[in-house]
């Protein structure tokens, strides 16, 4: 283990006005996204529409690095250039999704276990081999009347730090992802208050793994009620909730949290951003790790028609950029009309 490496590796993975684009979607998942474009869910069809992203002109002013899952760092572009060599070449940091999905809990109904680490270690080496600098481990807690449960959210937290510890064995900076769902009619103190719980646990469970927090990323969500709620909070609110749970969560020797875009839209996850950024400074760099976020807006343009690459790729684009400049807490609604 190289902690000098992972320390620089951290740092160079978020900046002041470049965020990560979480282009890691399962099979599955991304063909609920193509979907969205009217698309046909195919291997050929997924990796068209990624190459659409990672081919975008002077995107890499706004993303720094991108999240690919395993199918996605095999793919090659049309010019027979692997996924991460393309990134590369256009100085973007390639990351890798390592978490195998989750399971339900035995004896808890509705809540959730991620697995993986069964033979994560040997994975690791092998994405290193194909140019993943950062990893990606995605934990879920579900909030209802009942849930969650302290044991759930243990043995979850013990799970992500113990894939920490084993990414920065193999030389790859973890980022660990703790992501209290949105899905039902909660209020916003419920999601601070389990979002703290959860995160209070996650870096207990760090620290007793000797986890080196200098060279770990937290990708978080936002604090927010839940969609079935009717009280919608103003974007303030909302960032006041959010940064007093990090200030008192999160350890300041981490470099950087990044959040998560949630069930949220575009246009609200940008917004968020923004006002969490406008409270600064801050002892981290608030940053983000959108996915939905910023592709949704990518494949309604596209429509699975070679003829909308243009529109599509300038959408991602606007996107970006839009949230490069809530990174310094300078974007504005008006902005959203602007082409």
């Amino acid at each position: 283990m190289d902690r000098n490496y992972l320390v620089k590796t951290a740092d160079e993975l978020v900046t002041s006005t470049e965020g990560i684009l979480a282009a890691d979607q399962s099979p599955i998942s991304a063909g609920k996204l193509l979907a969205i474009a009217g698309v046909e869910n195919s291997e050929d069809s997924r990796r068209k529409y990624r190459q659409i992203l990672l081919t975008t002109p002077e995107y890499e002013q706004y993303i720094n690095a991108v999240i690919l899952h395993d199918e996605t760092i095999r793919q090659v572009s049309d010019d027979g250039l692997g996924f991460p060599k393309l990134l590369e070449e256009k100085g973007v940091i390639a990351g890798i999704k390592v978490d195998a999905g989750v399971v339900d809990f035995p004896n808890f109904p509705g809540e959730k276990l991620t697995q993986g680490l069964d033979g994560l270690s040997k994975h690791l080496e092998e994405y290193k081999d194909l140019g993943a600098r950062f990893a990606k481990w995605r934990a879920v807690i579900a909030i209802d009347e009942n849930t969650p449960n302290r044991p759930v959210i243990s043995a979850n937290m013990k799970n992500t730090a113990i894939y920490a510890a084993f990414c920065q064995e193999a030389g790859i900076v973890p980022i660990v992802e703790p992501e209290v769902l949105m899905s039902g009619g909660h209020d916003i103190k419920r999601c601070e208050d389990v979002t703290r719980m959860t995160l209070e646990m996650l870096f207990s469970e760090l620290f007793d793994h000797k986890v080196i927090l200098e060279a770990t990323i937290l990708k978080v969500n936002l604090i927010v009620s839940g969609k079935d709620n009717p009280n919608k909070l103003s974007s303030e609110k909302i960032a006041e909730h959010t940064v007093r749970v990090m200030k008192e969560a999160v350890s300041v020797a981490i470099p950087s949290i990044v959040f998560l875009s949630g069930g949220l839209t575009p246009e609200e996850s940008t917004k968020y951003l923004d006002a969490v950024n406008k409270l600064g400074p801050h002892p981290w760099e608030f940053n983000f790790s959108f996915g939905r976020a910023l592709q949704e807006p990518v494949l309604a343009a596209w429509q699975g028609k070679d003829e909308n690459i243009g529109a599509a790729q300038r959408e991602f684009l606007k996107r970006a950029r839009l949230n490069s400049l809530a990174l310094r807490g300078e974007y504005n609604a008006s902005m959203e009309d602007e082409g």
